[in-house]
């Protein structure tokens, strides 16, 4: 389009794929350089042993696929919106330009030429740590998101207790992001590592990528010399449960890896019974099975009868109904006297 005898580019994936390549894009925003076109690799998502992420070269052009999350596929833009939780299509395209220095956005396009047109295969094998490099800008708690954690019983004091901060900028890969003033983003640090909390943000972006080892746990330490070792599955139901349940611990997720023999032998022996306590939804009971057949823990879930109101883990239903709820429900089921 000419305006003025100006010729006028619009920002799109057209214009931008007429200056540099899909594969250009996928190089230059891969945390590592250790990967090759159409063999697994390490997904950037996660930490992971084993690899399983791909991208592919296919005749309709390049696509990704994270086989350990089947949610994460698609093209090089939809590879960008998720690695950097961009909320628009339009976000994803300006980061690639400002990136790249196209300067199609303020039209003031170069001659850009391909950055790479032939693909050179890596030398080195991936190192699985270095993956994921985050680190964050803290900031004071505001009023909103103490708000939100107090429908889940704690106040500031227990945030800091638990190595909860506010973020207002996340560095990913060393690339920058500022976050929205008015979005709830948390960061939990473990051992100068952090994991990224978005609650109100879509599904598929509440976490983002993080180098928190999958074996991490919250409240180990609480568990010592005690009838009974109450294990669940999320920072925030520990927080919960703990308010009830003062040996309470928890794993990163429901996956069995979250297990790992230092912990399993020092929860033994520091314990006289285990009772795991994951979702009440399909994921969680299935893994909970897999699970305590393994280990031989005891198994307490959340009521089945809350999950019609959406109700599947014992924040939601502290939230909902309060503690005392709860601790009714584990006295009648002779979980705590």
């Amino acid at each position: 389009m000419a305006i003025g005898g100006i010729r006028i580019i619009k920002l799109n994936s057209e214009s931008i794929l007429d200056k540099i390549s899909e594969f250009d894009i996928f190089k230059y925003y891969m945390p590592h350089s250790d990967w090759k076109l159409n063999t697994k690799t390490y997904s950037p998502f996660r930490e992971e042993k084993t690899p399983s992420f791909i991208i592919n070269q296919t005749q309709n052009g390049i696509t990704f696929y994270d086989f350990g999350d089947s949610s994460k596929k698609g093209n090089c833009f939809n590879f960008v919106k998720i690695l950097y939780m961009c909320n628009s299509y339009n976000e994803v395209l300006r980061k690639i330009d400002f990136d790249f220095g196209l300067g199609i956005s303020n039209n003031k396009v170069k001659n850009y030429k391909n950055i790479v047109s032939k693909y050179k295969q890596p030398s080195k094998k991936p190192n699985v740590k270095s993956y994921s490099f985050v680190q964050v800008k803290t900031k004071p708690f505001t009023t909103e998101e103490l708000d939100y954690w107090n429908d889940y019983y704690q106040d500031e004091n227990d945030l800091k207790e638990n190595n909860i901060y506010s973020i207002s900028e996340l560095f990913l890969n060393k690339k920058r992001w500022v976050v929205d003033s008015n979005e709830l983003t948390f960061g939990y640090l473990y051992d100068g590592r952090w994991k990224i909390y978005r609650p109100n943000a879509d599904k598929r972006y509440k976490w983002v990528p993080n180098n928190v080892p999958i074996t991490a746990m919250d409240g180990l330490e609480d568990i010592k010399n005690c009838h009974t070792a109450f294990i669940t599955k999320s920072k925030k139901d520990y927080m919960v449960m703990k308010k009830i349940f003062p040996t309470c611990c928890a794993v990163q997720n429901e996956g069995i890896g979250c297990f790992n023999e230092d912990n399993l032998e020092y929860i033994r022996a520091n314990s006289d019974r285990q009772i795991l306590s994951f979702d009440s939804d399909k994921t969680g009971v299935e893994n909970s099975k897999v699970i305590t057949k393994k280990f031989g823990f005891d198994y307490c879930n959340v009521p089945r009868k809350y999950l019609e109101e959406g109700i599947n883990d014992w924040a939601d239903l502290a939230k909902r109904y309060g503690l005392k709820v709860i601790e009714e429900y584990l006295i009648n089921n002779k979980i705590i006297k």
